[in-house]
């Protein structure tokens, strides 16, 4: 065994025991009652600003006049908003490690195409988001146990109520990213092989080899994009995919509610839906439930209109702004995501904020003076059950949609349901045309489909 190979394996045994360390703490914060998590997310926000104020460059100035020591929840909304072309521009000055650059990180990054590994005990994850738009991540050792634990504690806590895994760990397929520096490939990457034995099979593949992949491994938990277990629906009911999972995760994507109950017939399970993004929000829900339980403990997440300002329960967001609150190496605080939440009645069992995902605001179809929301679209395709996939570009005067439908669809009549919708929601005399095709074009590093490709005037 060369030097390397014992490095790499005594720093994966590492990583493996912090997980195991940190786990009956997370375990335990999953009950934690409001008062609980908002006396966490206090303290750990004063040390977040004292940490960023004094190490991060592109903080010090934005948090002149701040007082850490006597800054109180109700004083996030005094302190400036971060987009992420702001923090990809100041990235150098954002860092509070000295030995890190963006340069850095990106020589990092390109040497990490055959796997994911650290950087001075950091791991360095890229996303393109559902905008297409690059941003780089770093979380420090402790951080990224954290972000891993945030993203399955629940799934773990349900897996463990029936007993101890096995020897190696709970076996898993994960069908998503093609490159190790997302966060789909990256985690499992490196956390596998205590508790989840996880088989990584790259989406981007042929969906033919993608499920003999799967049959294979015979995963007992199968977690994919959304788009892509709607595809695995299709094989297992037509046989060619011969697994038995006892649990199924749809992550990365929205999961519309037609896809989840065609997945959940097909395998026979309650279907859960993870959220996570890179920048640290993070939550899964229950099987068969379409709200999002945050980990809030880990992240603030607001809820607000295009003017920032808070929106009420019921109402569906413009953005959230984020403040990771685990990550001092890359300190967010109100960092902006486009996607566009509905905040739930909370629960009694806990004080974790309850949310819905509407989609992102960036998906929204603007037509000179007109705006389509998705949903408009979305819910024509929604009712042709033929339909497993899509992508819908915007064209100068209406749309045109990408199908994968393996059973064929009746092209025409889906153009005309599409129009008569764009024209209810006042793009008159719409223009859509509807190609059926063999699979949508993923993204090469995430795997993720984009599904809806804006155009700026819906210019070609």
């Amino acid at each position: 065994m060369t030097a390397t190979t014992v490095a790499d394996q005594r720093q994966r045994e590492a990583r493996l025991a912090r997980v195991r360390a940190a786990l009956p703490g997370h375990l335990e914060r999953r009950t934690w009652s409001s008062g609980r998590i908002r006396a966490h997310q206090r303290d750990r926000l004063r040390a977040l600003l004292r940490h960023a104020k004094s190490r991060s460059r592109f903080h010090a100035e934005r948090l002149a006049g701040v007082d850490p020591a006597r800054f109180e929840l109700g004083d996030l909304p005094t302190l400036p908003t971060m987009t992420k072309a702001e923090m990809m521009a100041g990235l150098d000055g954002l860092l509070s490690d000295a030995r890190l650059s963006r340069a850095v990180l990106e020589e990092h990054l390109a040497r990490s195409a055959a796997g994911a590994s650290e950087l001075f005990g950091h791991v360095v994850l890229a996303s393109g988001g559902s905008s297409g738009e690059r941003g780089v991540f770093v979380y420090g050792a402790g951080a990224i146990v954290d972000y891993t634990l945030g993203l399955v504690r629940n799934g773990l806590a349900r897996l463990l109520s029936l007993g101890q895994p096995p020897p190696g760990g709970v076996p898993m397929a994960m069908v998503a990213a093609a490159s190790p520096i997302h966060v789909t490939r990256a985690l499992p990457e490196l956390f596998s092989g205590d508790l989840l034995a996880v088989t990584s099979i790259p989406v981007t593949l042929p969906l033919p080899e993608v499920v003999t992949r799967l049959n294979r491994a015979q995963p007992v938990l199968l977690q994919g994009y959304p788009s892509v277990l709607s595809l695995l629906a299709e094989e297992r009911a037509a046989g060619r995919l011969r697994i038995a999972p006892v649990a199924v995760t749809g992550s990365s994507e929205q999961f519309q509610p037609d896809a989840r109950a065609r997945v959940a017939a097909a395998f026979g399970v309650g279907v859960v839906d993870q959220f996570g993004s890179t920048e640290g929000v993070l939550g899964s829900s229950a099987p068969d439930d379409a709200t999002i339980v945050l980990a809030s403990d880990l992240a603030i997440v607001e809820l607000v209109d295009e003017g920032n300002r808070p929106v009420p329960p019921g109402t569906p967001s413009a953005k959230v702004l984020v403040t990771n609150l685990m990550n001092p190496t890359q300190p967010l605080i109100r960092y902006e995501l486009t996607d566009r939440f509905v905040q739930q009645p909370d629960a009694a069992e806990h004080g974790h904020l309850r949310v819905t995902v509407e989609g992102r605001a960036d998906e929204l179809l603007g037509y000179d003076g007109v705006v389509v929301h998705p949903l408009v679209v979305r819910s024509v395709l929604v009712d042709t059950p033929e339909v497993v996939e899509y992508q819908v570009t915007q064209t100068r005067r209406g749309a045109h949609v990408a199908v994968v439908a393996p059973r064929g669809v009746d092209e025409p009549a889906l153009a005309a349901r599409l129009a008569a919708a764009l024209g209810g929601a006042g793009l008159h005399a719409a223009e859509v045309t509807v190609e059926p095709v063999p699979a949508i074009a993923r993204q090469p590093d995430s795997g993720k489909a984009r599904r809806f490709l804006v155009r700026p005037g819906g210019a070609p």
